[in-house]
């Protein structure tokens, strides 16, 4: 019981090590070593389910998935809604805002008058 609990709580605490050191990779570094990441989980996984070495696997699998990673990468690179300077606009952009109202000596200006 005891054992079992201080083996969660080591997976745990590594867990969140993992988790949090990918906070300041740049898009790039974190799509490929997502895609690293998830080649080499699958590559063993299916090496062990097909009886072959999940070690192997895993190297394959992770050297394909860095490759889809960086191909992602360069996929969001050149769309748009990644990578984009500012807003974009499929045509005239947005009126400006109205000027504001002037202000009397301090105080906001009288209400309009209310048409009969």
């Amino acid at each position: 019981m005891k054992k079992s609990i201080i083996g969660c709580s080591l997976i745990l605490v590594g867990l969140m090590i993992v988790l949090s050191g990918c906070a300041g990779m740049s898009r790039t570094e974190q799509n490929v070593l997502g895609g690293g990441a998830l080649g080499a989980g699958l590559g063993a996984a299916v090496s062990a389910a097909t009886g072959h070495d999940p070690a192997t696997g895993a190297a394959i699998g992770g050297a394909v998935g860095v490759v889809g990673g960086a191909i992602k990468d360069s996929a969001e690179r050149n769309d748009p809604y990644y990578y984009s300077p500012g807003p974009v606009y499929y045509g005239y952009p947005p009126p400006p805002p109205p000027p504001p109202r002037p202000y009397y000596y301090g105080y906001p200006p009288p209400p309009p008058p209310y048409p009969y």
